[in-house]
């Protein structure tokens, strides 16, 4: 059954982080807002499938780990004077009802903000008929949309290599892993880029023997070396084993097949190497929107495609793929399409140059701005600045001794060229700095504060110091 076209200021496709902002930034500028998409409720892959799910998971299993082994875990050692023994593998339904508990929540905080701020919401798979016009199909019929601007919000999901198909039980993906029945004995895990890593460590922690796979020569290869070296010490401190430079050739019965020669016995294989964007007939070609081999959507760098009245945004459009980047990408698009300029200096948005990278493993990093390795390869005169948790009251309190904050500072400016850090809390700590580097602050700062104590906090300070003292001291022995 067809209803009549429904004219609209904007039409967005897909309710994920970007949709969503994309959305409720057009609504508060006064504009008729409709959103699409294709699941039974809103929110997209990050709340159904992707962030949401793997982070709740990530908290039970920590949890979990905490209060069955001691604290902490494996840092048990650390106040008993024992080594920890591995128990009974959880169930793995215990350990999603948190998950449960999160998706549902956050689906109606999405679908109330939607609803209040008068954006209408069709279910349904959207296709693109003309520079204006939008056909979206359901269990119901079809609907008719026309709107002046379009929005492509629709995502992306996991890759799988063509000799692995994923079965959601022996062989899994991203998506489907924690639809896992129980816990598996042992995984393989093929990708050490964040998605592998985060996975790995989850089921590493929870009790289950891991192998990481990569054809690579190094894990998270855009991360600060010595943070993966100190993540690196702990996944090897947890029995994890990490395999590079080899990859999975093909899947026999319940054996792994590597390029070197190698079968490891596994109950299941985790597939984690890379994403393909959800754009297929969705009319983009017809349109002349260009894709990549990867069915990602090119943009200017106001996230126009090559049509000007549609625009792109999150992980439809490739890196960074970040939930907090695709929100700022959604609402930014939306102002420059309807020309919303800054309330205070009455200046365009753009997309900030400065934002962090949150890779939630066990433990937790983050990280901003400029490594030590790229700082050395651009012959940068700098110090590295740094703290150690086990040098903290509240580090020695939470028993994390493990972790580390760097500061990258300006030797001769005292400006922050980086924050990178591994351990508890690290995605929240991450902003402090982020903070100074944004509005021009230096080392200086974090001298001249007073932090709370016991805090984690505290580490910014200590890291200062010690980026000063190295600074002075080479200025005193000149």
């Amino acid at each position: 059954m067809s209803v009549g076209k429904q004219i609209f200021d904007l039409v967005v496709i897909g309710s994920g982080p970007a949709g969503q902002r994309s959305a409720l930034q057009g609504a508060k500028a006064g504009k008729k807002v409709a959103i699409i998409e294709e699941y039974k409720t809103v929110g997209g892959g990050c709340v159904h499938v992707g962030t949401l799910p793997s982070k709740s998971f990530r908290e039970s299993v920590y949890r979990y780990s905490l209060g069955s082994q001691g604290i902490l875990g494996q840092e048990a050692e650390h106040y008993a004077a024992v080594t920890p023994k591995k128990k009974e593998l959880p169930e793995i339904e215990r350990l999603l009802k948190r998950c449960e508990r999160v998706v549902h929540g956050e689906e109606q905080v999405i679908q109330n903000q939607l609803t209040r701020n008068g954006i209408t919401i069709f279910q349904g798979r959207a296709k693109l008929i003309s520079t204006n016009d939008i056909e979206i199909k359901s269990d119901t019929g079809t609907v008719l949309l026309t709107a002046s601007f379009i929005f492509i919000a629709a995502g992306a999901r996991p890759v799988a290599p063509e000799h692995l198909t994923v079965d959601g039980k022996t062989v899994v993906d991203s998506n489907s892993v924690l639809q896992l029945k129980k816990l598996p004995k042992t995984m393989v895990v093929l990708g050490a880029g964040i998605i592998g890593c985060e996975y790995a460590s989850m089921f590493s922690m929870a009790g289950t023997q891991v192998y990481l796979v990569d054809r690579r020569h190094e894990i998270l290869a855009s991360v600060d070396r010595e943070i993966v070296n100190h993540l690196t010490e702990r996944f090897n401190h947890q029995g994890m084993e990490i395999l590079l430079q080899t990859e999975a050739v093909k899947l026999e019965k319940t054996h792994v097949v590597l390029s070197n020669g190698r079968k490891i016995e596994t109950e299941v294989v985790l597939i984690a190497q890379g994403r393909f964007g959800n754009t297929e007939n969705m009319g983009l070609e017809a349109l002349g929107i260009q894709r990549d081999q990867r069915g990602l959507i090119k943009v200017d760098p106001h996230f126009r495609t090559s049509v000007p009245n549609i625009y792109a945004v999150g992980d439809v459009i490739g890196a960074p793929a970040l939930a907090s980047t695709s929100m700022e990408q959604g609402r930014i698009a939306c102002c420059h399409a309807f020309q919303i300029k800054d309330s205070w200096g009455g200046q365009d948005y753009v997309m900030p140059t400065i934002y962090p990278y949150g890779i939630y493993t066990i433990p937790e990093i983050s990280i901003l701005g400029q490594t030590e390795e790229a700082l050395i390869a651009e012959k940068v005169d700098f110090v590295a600045g740094k703290a150690r948790y086990r040098e903290l009251a509240r580090g020695q309190i939470v028993g994390d001794r493990w972790g580390l904050l760097k500061l990258m500072v300006d030797r001769k400016s005292l400006k922050i060229l980086g924050v990178h850090i591994v351990g508890d809390n690290a995605a929240d700590l991450i902003h402090i700095g982020q903070a100074v580097m944004s509005f021009g602050g230096d080392v200086r700062y974090f001298i001249r504060s007073v932090f709370n104590y016991p805090t984690l906090a505290e580490a910014y300070k200590t890291a200062a110091f010690h980026a000063v003292n190295q600074i002075q001291g080479t200025t005193k022995t000149k």
